[in-house]
Protein backbone atom coordinates (compact mmCIF):
# COMPACT_ATOMS: atom_id res chain seq x y z
CA UNK A 1 0.00 0.00 0.00
CA UNK A 2 1.32 3.38 -0.90
CA UNK A 3 0.08 6.82 0.39
CA UNK A 4 -0.45 9.30 -2.12
CA UNK A 5 -2.55 11.86 -0.43
CA UNK A 6 -2.69 13.70 2.78
CA UNK A 7 -5.83 15.04 3.75
CA UNK A 8 -7.09 17.43 6.45
CA UNK A 9 -9.81 20.46 6.22
CA UNK A 10 -9.38 23.61 3.61
CA UNK A 11 -10.27 26.82 5.67
CA UNK A 12 -8.84 28.70 7.89
CA UNK A 13 -6.13 26.43 10.49
CA UNK A 14 -5.07 25.33 13.76
CA UNK A 15 -1.71 24.13 14.80
CA UNK A 16 -2.88 20.45 15.34
CA UNK A 17 -3.54 19.83 11.36
CA UNK A 18 -0.51 21.82 11.12
CA UNK A 19 1.48 19.50 13.61
CA UNK A 20 -0.07 16.36 12.43
CA UNK A 21 1.28 17.51 8.34
CA UNK A 22 4.70 18.17 9.60
CA UNK A 23 5.13 13.90 10.72
CA UNK A 24 2.91 13.20 8.33
CA UNK A 25 4.63 14.52 5.44
CA UNK A 26 8.06 13.82 7.13
CA UNK A 27 7.05 10.03 6.66
CA UNK A 28 5.25 10.36 3.10
CA UNK A 29 7.17 12.83 1.07
CA UNK A 30 5.92 11.89 -2.03
CA UNK A 31 1.98 11.97 -1.03
CA UNK A 32 0.43 15.12 -1.77
CA UNK A 33 -1.01 17.29 1.04
CA UNK A 34 -4.71 17.87 0.11
CA UNK A 35 -6.76 20.81 1.70
CA UNK A 36 -10.36 20.02 1.25
CA UNK A 37 -13.71 19.53 2.59
CA UNK A 38 -15.28 17.42 -0.36
CA UNK A 39 -16.97 14.62 0.55
CA UNK A 40 -14.89 12.70 -1.96
CA UNK A 41 -11.77 13.69 -0.17
CA UNK A 42 -12.71 13.31 3.19
CA UNK A 43 -14.18 9.24 2.65
CA UNK A 44 -11.42 6.87 3.67
CA UNK A 45 -9.26 5.30 0.84
CA UNK A 46 -6.22 2.39 0.78
CA UNK A 47 -4.34 5.52 -0.83
CA UNK A 48 -5.00 8.21 2.10
CA UNK A 49 -4.35 9.31 5.48
CA UNK A 50 -7.31 11.54 6.99
CA UNK A 51 -7.16 14.01 9.87
CA UNK A 52 -8.40 16.59 11.40
CA UNK A 53 -11.92 16.37 9.55
CA UNK A 54 -14.12 13.39 8.22
CA UNK A 55 -16.04 12.95 11.69
CA UNK A 56 -14.13 10.00 12.82
CA UNK A 57 -11.59 8.14 14.10
CA UNK A 58 -10.46 4.55 12.85
CA UNK A 59 -7.09 4.12 12.26
CA UNK A 60 -7.53 0.58 10.61
CA UNK A 61 -9.49 3.71 7.87
CA UNK A 62 -6.40 5.92 8.51
CA UNK A 63 -8.87 8.66 9.38
CA UNK A 64 -8.09 10.41 12.92
CA UNK A 65 -10.31 13.42 13.64
CA UNK A 66 -11.24 14.45 17.33
CA UNK A 67 -14.58 16.76 16.42
CA UNK A 68 -17.38 13.73 16.39
CA UNK A 69 -19.32 12.83 19.53
CA UNK A 70 -18.00 10.84 21.88
CA UNK A 71 -14.90 12.24 21.07
CA UNK A 72 -11.57 10.15 21.66
CA UNK A 73 -9.50 10.47 24.89
CA UNK A 74 -6.34 9.60 26.36
CA UNK A 75 -5.87 7.11 28.58
CA UNK A 76 -7.16 8.69 31.67
CA UNK A 77 -10.03 8.84 29.98
CA UNK A 78 -10.31 12.80 30.38
CA UNK A 79 -7.98 14.55 27.89
CA UNK A 80 -8.93 14.84 24.84
CA UNK A 81 -7.28 14.15 21.48
CA UNK A 82 -6.74 16.97 19.22
CA UNK A 83 -5.55 15.30 15.27
CA UNK A 84 -1.78 16.20 16.55
CA UNK A 85 -2.19 13.70 19.61
CA UNK A 86 -3.98 10.64 17.54
CA UNK A 87 -0.98 11.28 14.25
CA UNK A 88 1.48 11.23 16.61
CA UNK A 89 -0.16 8.12 18.91
CA UNK A 90 0.00 6.19 16.10
CA UNK A 91 3.00 7.50 13.71
CA UNK A 92 5.06 9.38 16.61
CA UNK A 93 7.83 6.62 16.56
CA UNK A 94 8.13 5.93 12.90
CA UNK A 95 8.41 9.71 12.87
CA UNK A 96 11.55 9.43 15.58
CA UNK A 97 12.89 6.11 13.51
CA UNK A 98 13.04 8.56 10.27
CA UNK A 99 14.86 11.31 12.67
CA UNK A 100 17.71 8.97 13.18
CA UNK A 101 16.72 8.75 16.98
CA UNK A 102 17.88 5.66 18.23
CA UNK A 103 15.44 2.90 18.76
CA UNK A 104 16.73 2.50 22.33
CA UNK A 105 15.41 5.44 22.98
CA UNK A 106 12.38 5.67 20.46
CA UNK A 107 9.98 5.09 23.52
CA UNK A 108 11.37 7.75 25.79
CA UNK A 109 11.51 10.54 23.51
CA UNK A 110 8.25 9.62 22.26
CA UNK A 111 6.28 9.82 25.77
CA UNK A 112 8.46 12.85 26.64
CA UNK A 113 7.55 14.65 23.36
CA UNK A 114 3.91 13.50 24.24
CA UNK A 115 3.74 15.23 27.22
CA UNK A 116 5.63 17.84 26.44
CA UNK A 117 4.51 18.97 23.30
CA UNK A 118 1.73 17.26 21.94
CA UNK A 119 -0.36 17.03 25.31
CA UNK A 120 -0.87 20.83 25.42
CA UNK A 121 -1.49 21.41 21.67
CA UNK A 122 -4.34 18.74 22.72
CA UNK A 123 -5.80 20.58 25.48
CA UNK A 124 -5.92 24.25 24.45
CA UNK A 125 -7.59 23.07 20.36
CA UNK A 126 -10.05 21.46 22.65
CA UNK A 127 -10.54 24.18 24.80
CA UNK A 128 -9.69 21.69 28.06
CA UNK A 129 -6.95 24.23 28.84
CA UNK A 130 -7.60 27.97 29.04
CA UNK A 131 -4.62 29.82 27.13
CA UNK A 132 -4.12 32.32 30.51
CA UNK A 133 -3.03 29.64 32.14
CA UNK A 134 0.78 30.95 30.41
CA UNK A 135 -0.48 34.47 32.30
CA UNK A 136 1.75 37.52 30.51
CA UNK A 137 2.88 34.77 28.32
CA UNK A 138 -0.42 33.30 26.56
CA UNK A 139 -0.04 35.26 23.13
CA UNK A 140 3.54 33.58 22.67
CA UNK A 141 2.74 29.72 23.33
CA UNK A 142 3.55 27.50 20.39
CA UNK A 143 -0.24 27.06 19.47
CA UNK A 144 -1.10 30.71 19.49
CA UNK A 145 1.85 31.94 17.38
CA UNK A 146 1.30 29.09 14.80
CA UNK A 147 -1.96 30.59 14.41
CA UNK A 148 -0.78 34.53 13.88
CA UNK A 149 0.45 33.10 10.42
CA UNK A 150 -3.00 33.04 9.00
CA UNK A 151 -3.93 34.94 6.44
CA UNK A 152 -5.26 38.69 7.47
CA UNK A 153 -9.21 38.85 7.34
CA UNK A 154 -9.44 40.76 4.34
CA UNK A 155 -6.87 38.99 2.26
CA UNK A 156 -9.79 37.53 -0.19
CA UNK A 157 -7.59 36.00 -2.63
CA UNK A 158 -8.73 32.01 -3.49
CA UNK A 159 -5.66 30.81 -2.00
CA UNK A 160 -4.27 33.21 0.69
CA UNK A 161 -5.22 30.01 3.16
CA UNK A 162 -3.22 27.35 1.33
CA UNK A 163 -0.26 29.76 0.89
CA UNK A 164 -0.64 31.02 4.31
CA UNK A 165 -0.58 26.92 5.75
CA UNK A 166 2.46 25.92 3.10
CA UNK A 167 4.30 28.91 4.76
CA UNK A 168 3.21 27.98 8.22
CA UNK A 169 4.60 24.04 7.93
CA UNK A 170 7.63 25.08 7.45
CA UNK A 171 8.29 27.40 10.95
CA UNK A 172 6.11 24.53 12.76
CA UNK A 173 8.27 21.59 11.04
CA UNK A 174 11.32 23.69 12.88
CA UNK A 175 10.00 24.02 15.90
CA UNK A 176 8.91 20.36 16.20
CA UNK A 177 12.51 18.82 14.80
CA UNK A 178 14.33 20.78 17.16
CA UNK A 179 12.40 19.78 20.00
CA UNK A 180 12.79 15.94 19.09
CA UNK A 181 16.40 16.97 18.04
CA UNK A 182 16.89 18.27 21.67
CA UNK A 183 15.48 15.59 23.48
CA UNK A 184 17.50 13.15 21.87
CA UNK A 185 20.52 14.99 22.23
CA UNK A 186 19.87 14.87 26.58
CA UNK A 187 19.86 11.56 26.44
CA UNK A 188 23.00 11.50 24.68
CA UNK A 189 24.28 14.00 27.37
CA UNK A 190 22.87 12.25 30.11
CA UNK A 191 24.86 8.94 29.06
CA UNK A 192 28.21 11.30 28.85
CA UNK A 193 27.45 13.17 32.29
CA UNK A 194 26.36 9.91 34.21
CA UNK A 195 30.40 8.76 33.37
CA UNK A 196 31.61 11.54 34.80
CA UNK A 197 30.08 11.91 37.72
CA UNK A 198 31.20 8.07 38.28
CA UNK A 199 34.55 9.23 37.61
CA UNK A 200 34.29 12.79 39.60
CA UNK A 201 33.49 10.42 42.77
CA UNK A 202 33.12 12.66 46.36
CA UNK A 203 34.40 15.24 44.32
CA UNK A 204 31.95 18.56 44.73
CA UNK A 205 33.04 19.28 41.04
CA UNK A 206 32.35 17.95 37.95
CA UNK A 207 33.95 18.25 34.91
CA UNK A 208 32.58 17.26 31.46
CA UNK A 209 34.18 16.62 28.20
CA UNK A 210 32.23 20.00 26.44
CA UNK A 211 29.29 21.41 27.30
CA UNK A 212 25.75 19.35 27.69
CA UNK A 213 22.92 19.23 29.96
CA UNK A 214 23.54 18.01 32.67
CA UNK A 215 21.22 18.71 35.63
CA UNK A 216 18.65 15.40 34.88
CA UNK A 217 21.87 13.34 35.12
CA UNK A 218 22.84 15.01 38.38
CA UNK A 219 19.09 14.29 39.70
CA UNK A 220 18.79 10.85 38.84
CA UNK A 221 22.51 9.32 40.04
CA UNK A 222 21.50 11.23 43.10
CA UNK A 223 24.91 13.50 42.60
CA UNK A 224 23.61 15.85 46.16
CA UNK A 225 27.18 16.70 47.07
CA UNK A 226 28.01 18.04 43.45
CA UNK A 227 28.36 21.71 43.52
CA UNK A 228 30.17 23.57 40.41
CA UNK A 229 30.55 22.11 36.69
CA UNK A 230 33.54 22.91 34.96
CA UNK A 231 34.11 22.39 30.92
CA UNK A 232 36.02 23.37 28.11
CA UNK A 233 34.47 25.41 25.22
CA UNK A 234 35.73 27.26 22.02
CA UNK A 235 39.61 28.14 23.35
CA UNK A 236 38.67 28.58 27.06
CA UNK A 237 36.86 26.91 29.90
CA UNK A 238 33.64 27.87 31.85
CA UNK A 239 32.39 27.16 35.65
CA UNK A 240 29.00 26.85 36.23
CA UNK A 241 26.68 26.16 39.15
CA UNK A 242 24.06 23.55 39.50
CA UNK A 243 20.27 25.12 39.85
CA UNK A 244 18.14 23.18 42.65
CA UNK A 245 15.53 22.17 40.14
CA UNK A 246 14.41 23.31 36.41
CA UNK A 247 11.82 25.47 37.78
CA UNK A 248 13.96 27.61 39.51
CA UNK A 249 17.45 29.95 38.83
CA UNK A 250 18.67 29.29 42.50
CA UNK A 251 21.73 27.52 42.78
CA UNK A 252 23.04 24.85 45.37
CA UNK A 253 25.79 27.25 45.62
CA UNK A 254 27.19 30.99 43.75
CA UNK A 255 30.52 31.40 43.04
CA UNK A 256 32.10 34.16 45.53
CA UNK A 257 30.40 37.88 46.04
CA UNK A 258 33.56 39.17 45.54
CA UNK A 259 33.90 37.86 42.25
CA UNK A 260 30.88 39.39 40.86
CA UNK A 261 30.83 41.40 37.74
CA UNK A 262 34.38 41.32 37.27
CA UNK A 263 36.48 40.70 34.21
CA UNK A 264 40.15 40.20 33.58
CA UNK A 265 42.83 41.99 35.16
CA UNK A 266 40.11 42.81 38.18
CA UNK A 267 38.69 39.17 38.55
CA UNK A 268 42.62 37.62 38.79
CA UNK A 269 43.21 40.25 41.48
CA UNK A 270 40.08 39.39 43.18
CA UNK A 271 40.08 35.57 43.12
CA UNK A 272 44.19 35.63 42.64
CA UNK A 273 44.16 33.17 39.59
CA UNK A 274 46.07 33.91 36.63
CA UNK A 275 43.99 33.20 33.62
CA UNK A 276 41.09 34.11 35.10
CA UNK A 277 38.51 36.09 32.43
CA UNK A 278 34.58 36.65 33.30
CA UNK A 279 32.18 36.12 36.34
CA UNK A 280 28.62 37.28 35.60
CA UNK A 281 27.39 39.44 38.37
CA UNK A 282 24.66 37.19 39.20
CA UNK A 283 27.32 34.74 39.80
CA UNK A 284 26.08 31.56 38.47
CA UNK A 285 29.18 31.13 34.97
CA UNK A 286 32.56 32.18 35.51
CA UNK A 287 35.38 32.07 32.35
CA UNK A 288 38.81 31.10 32.69
CA UNK A 289 41.86 30.71 30.12
CA UNK A 290 42.90 27.33 30.35
CA UNK A 291 41.73 23.93 32.46
CA UNK A 292 44.04 24.78 35.52
CA UNK A 293 42.98 28.56 36.25
CA UNK A 294 38.93 26.95 36.06
CA UNK A 295 39.81 24.09 37.79
CA UNK A 296 41.56 26.51 40.94
CA UNK A 297 38.71 28.71 40.60
CA UNK A 298 36.35 25.90 41.31
CA UNK A 299 38.03 24.94 44.21
CA UNK A 300 38.28 28.21 45.84
CA UNK A 301 34.12 28.75 45.25
CA UNK A 302 34.06 25.32 47.06
CA UNK A 303 36.45 26.51 50.17
CA UNK A 304 34.60 30.18 50.35
CA UNK A 305 31.20 27.59 51.59
CA UNK A 306 33.31 25.70 54.40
Amino acid sequence: MTIKHLVTHSGGFHADELLSSVILTRLFPDAKLVRSRDATWIAPAEDRIIFDVGRAYDPDKQIFDHHQRPNPLREDNASPYSSFGLIWKHFGRDYLRAMEVPESDVDDIHHRFDQSFVLPVDLLDNGALEPSVAGPLSGMTLPVLLETLKPVFDDRSPDANDRAFADALGVARAFVEASVRGKASKNRAETMVTQSIKEAGDSPILELPMGMPFRSAVEKTGADHLLFVIHPRDGDWALTTIRKSGDTFESRADLPEAWAGLTDAALEHACGVEGAKFCHNARFVAVAANRDAILRMAELAVAELS
